[in-house]
C-alpha cells in the first residue's frame, strides 16, 4: 500500500523521474499479489497515457536496471510514434529518430549483446519500422544507403540490419493492407524496388565472403522475404540460383532455408526463364544426390 501511494508521484511530470520507484512498480506489476498488480497496472496505465510520457523514455532506458521497465519504456515510445508522430515538432521527431538509431547500433555492435538483448533489440527494430512508415523515403531518402553503409563496418550490426530489412519487407509487401494508405504503400514499394540493387549487392557480398553462420542464415531468411516481389532479373539474370544450390543447399546448417528460397523461386508464375527453371531442377537433383551420399535413390 505504501509503494502504491509513493507510485502516484510518478504521475507528476514536473518532478524528476524516480527510476527506482518505477522499477519497483513494474516489478510489483509482474510479481506482486493480485491486488498489488491491479494497483500497479493503474499507475502504469496512467503513466503511459500521459502526453509527456515519451519524454521519460531516455531516462528509463539509460538508468533502469529492470528489463521489463525498459520494455515498458519502449511501449510508450512506440505508442507515441503510432498516434502522435505527425503532431510532434520536427526537432523532437528528429531527436527520437536519432536516439532509436543510436540505441540500435549500440545494442547490435557485439554478437553476444545481440543474443543477450534479443527481445529488447527486436522491439527497437520494430519501433524503427514504425518511424520509417512516416519518414521514408520523403524525409529520410538516405535510409537504405545508410543501412548498407553501416552493415560494412561490423558483422553484428550487419546481422541486425538484415533483421531490419526483413521486417521492412514484411511490413511493406506482406502486412501493409489496412495499416497504411495505398499511396504510402505504393511509395514504399517503389522505393524498395528502386534501391534494391544496394540491398542485393550487400546480400551477395555476405554470401560470398562471410564465415559467420548467424549472419549468413539471417541473410538467406531475408532474401526469402524478398523473392516474391523483387525484379525478376535479380533472380534469373544473376548467379543467385547456382549460388544458392551449389554453396548453401549442400551445407546442412543452411539447407532448410535455402530449400525454402528455391521453393519460392519455382512458385513464381512467369512465362519466360524456362531454361533457368530447368537449371534449378537439374542442379538441385545433382546436389541432392551428393548430400544424400547415395542413400536416396533418385531416378
Amino acid at each position: 500500500m505504501l509503494l502504491f501511494e509513493q507510485a502516484k508521484s510518478l504521475l507528476d511530470f514536473n518532478q524528476k523521474l524516480d527510476i527506482n520507484l518505477l522499477d519497483g512498480v513494474v516489478n510489483m506489476m509482474y510479481n506482486g499479489t493480485s491486488h498489488s498488480q491491479k494497483e500497479a497496472s493503474e499507475v502504469l496505465s496512467s503513466f503511459k497515457e500521459h502526453p509527456d510520457a515519451w519524454t521519460r523514455v531516455d531516462t528509463i532506458l539509460e538508468f533502469s536496471q529492470n528489463q521489463q521497465t525498459k520494455y515498458f519504456g519502449l511501449q510508450i515510445l512506440e505508442q507515441t510514434i503510432k498516434t502522435r508522430w505527425k503532431a510532434l515538432p520536427k526537432n523532437q521527431s528528429e531527436a527520437i529518430k536519432k536516439y532509436i538509431v543510436g540505441l540500435i547500433i549500440k545494442t547490435s555492435t557485439e554478437s553476444n549483446l545481440i543474443e543477450k538483448e534479443k527481445v529488447y533489440l527486436s522491439k527497437l527494430n520494430l519501433i524503427l519500422i514504425q518511424i520509417l512508415k512516416y519518414e521514408w523515403p520523403k524525409n529520410w531518402p538516405t535510409f537504405i544507403s545508410d543501412l548498407v553503409g553501416s552493415s560494412k563496418t561490423n558483422e553484428s550490426i550487419c546481422q541486425n540490419n538484415m533483421e531490419i530489412l526483413k521486417l521492412l519487407s514484411e511490413e511493406v509487401f506482406d502486412f501493409s493492407a489496412g495499416q497504411i494508405t495505398q499511396a504510402k504503400a505504393k511509395a514504399l514499394k517503389e522505393s524498395m524496388n528502386s534501391e534494391f540493387q544496394l540491398i542485393f549487392q550487400l546480400c551477395n557480398f555476405i554470401m560470398a565472403n562471410s564465415q559467420n553462420i548467424n549472419l549468413i542464415t539471417v541473410t538467406l531468411e531475408t532474401l526469402l522475404r524478398f523473392l516474391n516481389w523483387i525484379p525478376l532479373g535479380y533472380i534469373f539474370e544473376t548467379d543467385l540460383i547456382p549460388n544458392l544450390i551449389s554453396t548453401f543447399f549442400v551445407m546442412q546448417q543452411f539447407r532448410n532455408v535455402t530449400l525454402k528460397c528455391l521453393t519460392e523461386i519455382v512458385s513464381i508464375n512467369v512465362g519466360t526463364y524456362q531454361d533457368k527453371f530447368v537449371l534449378l531442377f537439374v542442379m538441385t537433383i545433382e546436389n541432392l544426390k551428393k548430400v544424400s551420399h547415395g542413400l536416396i535413390r533418385i531416378k
